[in-house]
């Protein structure tokens, strides 16, 4: 298996494993940014169908901001992880506190990344997540959570690369997993491709408004 070239080639690699889905009006893919954009794109191009964001900020433990307590995404969705809430005795306070801090970035980037334009209905909509890779899936895991109670008709998560038993674990968490590569031994997803440079919020906000598909008139998200 041979890294890709950058994000946008790993997008219409990926894209071939998602032509049941061309040109489907239910059809909408969100990426998860910044990395999953590029990816996203391409995918989105290719299938003739609507492309956005799914916004998901981390809340992490006051302290320890990188262990997490829960995670805050796009349409005013909050989850918590009550085991750590519990074993670590975080007050509400404390909880509504790393809410508002993260809530604050979040709302900056859909402003950004949106540029006027509403989020989506995703009500009884197939949904594809993309990111540019899977490898704790810690993330993509919050985001399908987060989804699920956008109540889409169906949730796909789809990456050009993954680790191996990752991939494994989401057959069971989503509707259809689909993992473009899985390498034994996988090491980390920044090693699969020759280009992995960081996108700025401003590189997203064109890549999604250079997409012609995107229907202004859409409803707006409910939280």
């Amino acid at each position: 298996m041979k890294p890709f070239a950058d994000r946008f080639e790993a997008g219409r690699s990926l894209a071939e494993k998602l032509t049941h889905y061309r040109e489907r009006p239910n059809v909408l893919v969100l990426a998860l940014p910044r990395g999953g954009v590029p990816v996203a794109y391409e995918i989105a191009k290719e299938l003739n169908v609507t492309l956005d964001v799914f916004l998901v900020r981390k809340l992490g433990v006051p302290g320890n901001a990188e262990l997490a307590m829960g995670a805050i995404a796009s349409g005013g969705v909050r989850i918590l992880n009550d085991d750590t809430v519990r074993s670590l005795r975080i007050s509400k306070g404390a909880i509504d506190a790393v809410t508002y801090q993260e809530h604050k970035e979040l709302e900056r980037q859909e402003r950004l990344y949106r540029n006027g334009r509403p989020p989506l209905n995703l009500f009884g909509r197939t949904v594809i997540l993309v990111d540019d890779g899977l490898a704790t899936g810690a993330t993509m895991r919050a985001a399908a959570r987060a989804l699920r109670q956008q109540e889409p008709a169906r949730i796909v998560v789809a990456v050009p690369i993954g680790a191996p038993e990752t991939c494994a674990e989401f057959e069971s968490e989503v509707d259809e997993i689909i993992c473009g590569m899985t390498p034994d031994p996988f090491y980390a997803v920044g090693l699969w491709y020759k280009n992995f440079i960081q996108l700025s919020d401003e590189d997203v906000a064109e890549l999604l408004n250079r997409m012609s598909v995107i229907k202004k008139s859409a409803p707006k998200l409910q939280a």
